[in-house]
């Protein structure tokens, strides 16, 4: 029998719970310090490690420090800097042209609603709800890999589209909760569901998940 959405919702609060126990330290684990260093960063991020990303910026932030630098710089010499993200010119050609965008149409200022932020060059839903949820504090569920994974296990969402699992994370996860369970999600992925050998048999939610894949002790 199907689970329905009230039980779901009452599951997914007790899961919220456990997690919240279990990685008190969830947070974001790019660096920033201004709304438009996480736009850029979370850009960078795409197929590369947060690690990673944090080397690169932590000498972007020096040499950038406005949309405006961004939209002149020179896009071999970008290229160059952001090299060991992965996909750097198509990264570089995003960031450019974000930062064009931001400086003709917002005064160089990172926008604060998704429809601004998603028609920027580069920027998707899951990008946007990065720089929402974050810079500027507002409810927002970023479906990247681990929330992906986690979620769907968990059975709180099931789709082979990001879209819609975050729609339907939507619906079970208390909106004020938003960033702060995307962060517990993402750290549960990261320290005990893995993609490949997950910690089931220490999972603190284990109780509550009906993956039929646990790995066993």
């Amino acid at each position: 029998m199907a689970e329905s959405l009230e039980k779901k919702k009452t599951r997914a609060r007790s899961i919220i719970r456990a997690l919240e126990r279990a990685h008190p330290d969830a947070k974001i684990a790019i660096e920033f310090s201004t709304p438009l260093e996480l736009l850029v960063a979370t850009i960078l991020a795409a197929q590369c490690t947060d690690e990673r990303v944090n080397q690169v910026t932590r000498t972007l932030v020096k040499k950038y420090t406005s949309a405006g630098d961004y939209a002149k710089a020179d896009p071999a010499t970008l290229e160059r800097e952001i090299h060991s993200t992965g996909f750097y010119r198509a990264k570089t050609r995003a960031v450019i042209g974000m930062a064009k965008e931001l400086v003709t149409n917002h005064g160089g200022t990172v926008p604060r609603t998704l429809e601004e932020l998603t028609a920027l060059p580069g920027v998707g839903r899951k990008t946007a709800n990065v720089v929402l949820g974050n810079a500027y504090g507002q409810p927002a569920i970023a479906v990247d890999t681990h929330v992906f994974r986690v979620s769907q296990r968990l059975g709180l969402a099931k789709s082979d589209d990001p879209e819609r699992v975050h729609d339907q994370l939507s619906e079970v996860i208390p909106k004020p909760k938003w960033t702060f369970v995307t962060h517990l999600l993402t750290t549960h992925g990261r320290r005990v569901c893995m993609a490949r050998t997950p910690a089931c048999p220490t999972c603190p939610v284990r109780a509550l998940c009906p993956w039929p894949g646990k790995t066993q002790k």
